[in-house]
C-alpha cells in the first residue's frame, strides 16, 4: 500500500471460457567470445533529472533484464505510455452470472492479510457505497478462489492524495497474490514506465494512459488465464489483457513464467 488512500467501487468477477494460447520462447545463444568494449553515451535528463539520479519517479538502470524484451525492470529508458483523454466512464448493472464480490455495502467476501500475519476480519472503511484502503492494515483477498476470470474493478485517486512517483495514491490488483496491476495517481503524476496506471507491473506499460483527475472514477476490465500445469511443470503461461476504461489497453501478454505454486 502507498501512502495515500484509494477507494474502489463496484467490484465483480466472472468465471469465463478462454481460448487457450501458447507461448513459445526462443533461447538466445551467447558469443564465447566477448565483445569489445564500447563506451556508452549517458542518456540524457528526462523530467529535468539527469540520469545517473535513480528513483521512482525517472526510473533505474540496475535493475534485472525483464525476459522476451529490450528492458530492464522499472528501465528508466522505456518510454511512457501516450497521455489519451478518455471517454465517459459508464456504470452498469453485473450481469446476471457475476460473482459481486463488493456490493457497496460490506465486506463479507473479502478477508485480510497484514503483512507477516494471519488472515483477519477486514479493517478497510465501507461508506457511501465504495469501501477505502486503510493503510498499513494488511490487503484484501478473496474468500473465494479463482482461476480463469474476467474481473471489473472502478477506483479512484482522493483530491487530497499527495506525494510523487510511487507514493501518490499506489495500490493494485493482484491475481493469484502474483500478478499486479498498478493502481496509481497517473493522470499527473509521472513514475517509471512499467509502474503507471494501467501497467502490468514491473513488467509492461499499458498502450496509452487515459487516467483521469484526481477525485474522479476510473476503471478496468481485467481479462485473466491462470497458467496451468502438468506433473509440476509448467505447460501454459499466465495471460491478461487488461482494458483501462475507457481508451487504454495493456495487452494480451504472458507475465514473467510463474513458478510451480
Amino acid at each position: 500500500m502507498g501512502a495515500s488512500p484509494v477507494v474502489a467501487q463496484a467490484i465483480c468477477a466472472t468465471l469465463i471460457a478462454m481460448k487457450a494460447a501458447i507461448l513459445i520462447l526462443a533461447a538466445m545463444a551467447l558469443s564465447a567470445q566477448p565483445p569489445a568494449q564500447q563506451s556508452k553515451q549517458p542518456a540524457p535528463p528526462r523530467d529535468g533529472i539527469p540520469s545517473s539520479h535513480r528513483d521512482d519517479t525517472r526510473g533505474y538502470n540496475d535493475t534485472p533484464q525483464l525476459p522476451g524484451q529490450k528492458w530492464k525492470v522499472h528501465d528508466m529508458e522505456r518510454p511512457r505510455a501516450p497521455k489519451v483523454t478518455p471517454g465517459p466512464l459508464a456504470s452498469a448493472a453485473p450481469p446476471s452470472d457475476a460473482i459481486v464480490l463488493f456490493d457497496g455495502k460490506d465486506l463479507s467476501h473479502w478477508t485480510q492479510t497484514p503483512r507477516g500475519g494471519q488472515p483477519q476480519e477486514p479493517k478497510w472503511k465501507v461508506e457511501n457505497g465504495y469501501l477505502e484502503i486503510v493503510p498499513r492494515t494488511g490487503r484484501l483477498v478473496t474468500k473465494e478462489k479463482f482461476g480463469d476470470c474476467q474481473l471489473h474493478v472502478e477506483w479512484m485517486i482522493p483530491k487530497e492524495a499527495t506525494g510523487t512517483g510511487q507514493a501518490r495514491g499506489n495500490s493494485g490488483v493482484e491475481l493469484m497474490t502474483r500478478y499486479e496491476i498498478q493502481v496509481l495517481e497517473s493522470n499527473e503524476n509521472l513514475t517509471y514506465a512499467d509502474g503507471a496506471a494501467g501497467a502490468m507491473y514491473g513488467i509492461r506499460p499499458p498502450l496509452v494512459n487515459p487516467a483521469r483527475p484526481q477525485g474522479e472514477w476510473n476503471g478496468y476490465d481485467i481479462m485473466f488465464e491462470a497458467p496451468r500445469f502438468e506433473d509440476g511443470k509448467l505447460v501454459k503461461p499466465a495471460y491478461f489483457t487488461v482494458l483501462f476504461k475507457s481508451g487504454g489497453k495493456s495487452p494480451n501478454t504472458p507475465p514473467t513464467p510463474p513458478r510451480n505454486p
